[in-house]
């Protein structure tokens, strides 16, 4: 696809720059609350499931883009340190249902806080008051980009 036919360069442009530094700012932002004991792959698990509770590890592995062993290893990985729970799906008992336990939940709420934090500083930092309001109005236009 080198050649966008029919979009104005500026949207090519736009479209480049918008994925560049939000592909940057969301590694930036993970490793700000990269907890040492977690892979980046846990934690967006751990993450998932404080929005989804309640699903199975093939479920999981679509939502994350994974293979389901792969899913089934970081789950286990991840009961066995105490951060979820595989209990039998009251409707079909041959499947499991994974849900957070109460430290789950502390160590997603706590990186949720760390990452907010750590924007939040940056923003404080290194942008005027002026900047910071531009930064609300551009996330508002980028927002009206993901509603259908």
């Amino acid at each position: 696809m080198s050649e966008h036919t029919g979009l104005p360069p500026s949207a090519v442009q736009a479209s480049r720059t918008v994925r560049t530094v939000i592909s940057r700012l969301r590694r930036r932002i993970l490793q700000a609350s990269e907890a040492e004991d977690l892979t980046l792959g846990q934690a967006s698990v751990l993450a998932r499931l404080s929005d989804t509770p309640g699903v199975t590890a093939s479920e999981l592995a679509t939502a994350e883009g994974v293979r389901h062993q792969s899913m089934t290893a970081a789950v286990a990985s991840l009961a066995a340190r105490g951060l979820v729970q595989r209990d039998p799906d009251p409707d079909d008992g041959r499947r499991l249902l994974i849900t957070l336990t109460a430290e789950g939940r502390r160590r997603v709420e706590e990186g949720r806080q760390a990452r907010t934090e750590w924007l939040a500083v940056r923003l404080q930092e290194r942008c005027t008051e002026e900047e910071r309001q531009a930064v609300i109005a551009a996330m508002a236009v980028l927002a009206r980009l993901t509603h259908d």
